[in-house]
Order: structure tokens, then sequence, then C-alpha cells
């Protein structure tokens, strides 16, 4: 089915693109579907433990863009380890929902591939691990504004907010409280590419 097929289906006027309405398609999917976290930092689905990811792919399923995780917590992350961190938690189940993403697509017109419901195997998690406690380690030194996006292999920190107005507090590297933009975790494109090859026989 399509985007628009789903959004008229529950009487939503689909936009004609995403510029303007970012998160607009993983937002009908967790209402299509009954998604009831909200905004509180659990998983989507509360009860099943299962987080739900739109993902826009090209036509030969390859992820057009980075996906969001979780925010990042800067007053906390360094006190919290792995196991019961924000981002495991996101991402111990997922239920992935590829659609089309090229822009050359009204949003109405963008077919919804097959949804899958993944969890990261040993190797992965650990590669994640790793990832989390290196970022984890420059924030927590007092990194925050240094940090660039180029750090980690498959997670990584960008910027998150709807205008520069947004601030959140943190510690620079001399232990002085600063304002910074918020912050989030990303997947990179290499992370979801392996994983969508690995359950729907796409080309990493």
């Amino acid at each position: 089915m399509t985007l628009g097929e789903l959004a008229r289906a529950r009487d939503i006027e689909p936009p004609h693109d995403l510029r303007r309405h970012k998160g607009w398609v993983g937002q009908l999917f967790e209402r299509l579907l009954g998604a009831d976290a909200s905004s509180r930092d659990e998983p989507d689905f509360t009860a099943l433990g299962v987080e739900l990811k739109s993902l826009p792919v090209t036509e030969d399923g390859r992820p057009v863009e980075s996906t969001f995780v979780c925010t990042v917590p800067l007053g906390e992350l360094e006190a919290v380890p792995w196991e019961t961190s924000r981002v495991r938690r996101k991402l111990a189940r997922v239920l992935w929902v590829p659609f089309e993403g090229d822009p050359a697509i009204a949003v109405p017109m963008r077919r919804v591939g097959a949804p899958f419901l993944w969890s990261p195997s040993s190797l992965e998690e650990m590669a994640l691990r790793d990832d989390w406690e290196e970022l984890g380690g420059i924030i927590g030194a007092g990194g925050v504004e240094s940090l660039s996006a180029r750090v980690g292999r498959y997670l990584q920190v960008r910027p998150k907010a709807a205008n520069a107005r947004s601030r959140r507090r943190a510690i620079d590297d001399e232990g002085l409280i600063l304002s910074t933009l918020p912050k989030g975790f990303y997947l990179r494109t290499r992370f979801t590419a392996a994983v969508l090859a690995a359950n729907l026989h796409t080309r990493a």
C-alpha cells in the first residue's frame, strides 16, 4: 500500500512532501499500529518492549538518511552503564518499516515495504556499545561542543533541535556549565543498510 492509502484509511490528509513535515511518516505508522509511549522515554509499544523505526529507502533498498535513536542525556550519560542506557533500551527490539524515500515521488504515492522485527546480534551490540562508550567518554569529559558527527563506526551524535533557540545545559572540558544545542544519537546508514541486507536480502 502507499502512504496516501494508509493515511486516508484513518481520515488523515498526507502532505505532498516531507520538508516541513519531518517525522510525519513515523507518526502515521505509530497511529496505525497503536504505539502508546508518546513522548515518554520508553519503546513505542510499551507492553511489547518494541521500538518503531520508519526507514526511507532508495529503489534498490538502501537507506537514504541516518536514523534517530534517542536524545543524548547530557547530564547523566557518564553515570549510566550500557546495559541500562537509552540507546540499548531503544534498540533491544525494533520494528523496522521501510518505505520509498525518493523525494521525486510525492509522499502520498510512496509505497511501504515489508516490515520486520529485529534485535541486534551479539556482534552488532558489541559494536554499538563501543561507539556509545567512546561518544559518552567524550561528552563526559566536556567535549560535547567539539564532538564531530564523524566519531563512531555505527552510532554518531548530532544536534537535534527545531531551531537554534533550543538549548540544554552541559559541562565543558574545564568543568564549567555551558548552554548547547540538544544532541541525539543516530544510526549511520552503513549500519541500517546491513540490517536491511540481512533481513530483506537487499544490497548493503
